[in-house]
């Protein structure tokens, strides 16, 4: 006994560490390039382009992030995205939420694959021809096509993140709001809709994130004062001059909103990924 012991323990440890080296091994190349562009940021010019390169500077240059944050272009740029992202996120929870609960409810196959097949198809599939329907109706340079053309991403990943959080609802509590005299609309919003505020968080996050971090769509439908926060960083890189410093600074600004949201939220998505309704 003391012998299976031992040996359960030892299999124990060594799987342990075999999953903490496999972390460290997948994680490691984001977190050293993520370091890299923060020590690119609070670097002048000169340590940038010095060889051997510098990664500790011996002065640090917050004129980086000052020269983008008092940019009037950019800050035009932040709240574009704001307005889409908000915008598209909103939209798609209306839309998903109750489409994922009758998809669910009636257990209708056919649309939940219909519903992953848009979501794993690629925007540029899209793209092409709601470029020349919002070329013909007049809407090119506002920020309408962006936010129209946002909810192909966000609507299909929130339906199908809801339609498996619904499915693991179960049915009794909604059978028992039903025998009370309960309408269908009235236990999809006070039964159905309190259940899945978990899913909902998620769907939400994961919604914001793909819309924040869109950069086709934004290149394509946007005009000079509509462009969002991707393309303005895409747009400091030139022909005739790059500068290391406010680049970096300018996507870790792009990064940093997605990424706290991200860290504060990870208890509602691992959540939302992982309970029940009767839990």
């Amino acid at each position: 006994m003391e012998r299976e012991r031992r040996q359960r323990m030892m299999r124990t440890l060594l799987g342990r560490i075999g999953l903490t080296f496999a972390v460290i091994v997948i994680v490691s190349p984001a977190i050293l390039f993520f370091l890299w562009m923060l020590s690119l940021s609070l670097k002048f010019e000169i340590d940038n382009a010095s060889y051997p390169p510098v990664f500790i500077p011996e002065r640090i240059n917050w004129g980086n992030y000052a020269a983008v944050i008092e940019s009037k272009r950019f800050m035009t740029y932040f709240f574009n995205t704001l307005i889409v992202t908000g915008a598209a996120t909103v939209f798609a929870l209306i839309v998903g939420v109750p489409a994922g609960y009758g998809i669910a409810r009636m257990r209708a196959r056919k649309a939940a694959i219909v519903i992953l097949i848009a979501r794993i198809t690629p925007g540029l599939s899209y793209l092409i021809p709601l470029f020349l329907l919002f070329q013909w109706l007049g809407l090119l340079g506002t920020l309408w096509p962006q936010i129209i053309i946002h909810l192909v991403v966000t609507v299909p990943i929130v339906i199908w993140i809801m339609i498996g959080y619904f499915e693991t609802t179960p049915m009794e509590l909604e059978e028992s709001a039903v025998i009370d005299g309960a309408t269908r609309w009235q236990v999809f919003r006070h039964v159905a809709l309190p259940i899945a505020k978990p899913g909902i968080a998620v769907a939400f996050i994961l919604a914001v994130i793909f819309s924040w971090n869109n950069f086709v769509f934004g290149i394509v439908l946007a005009g000079r004062e509509t462009r969002t926060l991707p393309v303005a960083v895409y747009n400091m890189i030139s022909f005739d001059q790059l500068s290391w410093g406010p680049l970096a600074a300018a996507a870790l600004i792009v990064t940093a909103p997605v990424l706290l949201l991200t860290v504060f939220a990870q208890r509602q998505i691992v959540a939302g990924l992982t309970a029940g309704a009767v839990k």
